[in-house]
């Protein structure tokens, strides 16, 4: 699965950046280097139109609990607008 159509499924700027925060502040633990290094480049991939890192990289290199919420997502920015607010709120109250 490509993740190179990311940067276009956010209603705004606003919305890009308030995902890269969950991410950065919740998901990317910097106790795991190799986990926190593909988080981060999925942290880009959220901006850029090239590919950062691949599903299958991510799928290697992040565990599991982690690996769901990113796999969510993704899911949600291939939705509505709203699922991906509904994927920011439940993951700024959880601790995952």
């Amino acid at each position: 699965m490509t993740l190179t159509d990311l940067n276009t499924g956010f209603r705004d700027d606003k919305q890009q950046r308030r995902v890269q925060r969950v991410i950065h502040d919740r998901l990317a633990d910097d106790r795991d280097p190799q986990e926190c290094r593909f988080l981060m480049r999925f942290w880009w991939q959220l901006v850029m139109s090239y590919q950062e890192v691949s599903m299958d990289e991510l799928s290697r290199n992040v565990g599991g609990p982690k690996l769901d919420v990113i796999e969510a997502l993704i899911a949600a920015v291939r939705s509505p607008h709203a699922e991906v607010d509904a994927w920011i709120a439940t993951r700024s109250t959880s601790s995952q």
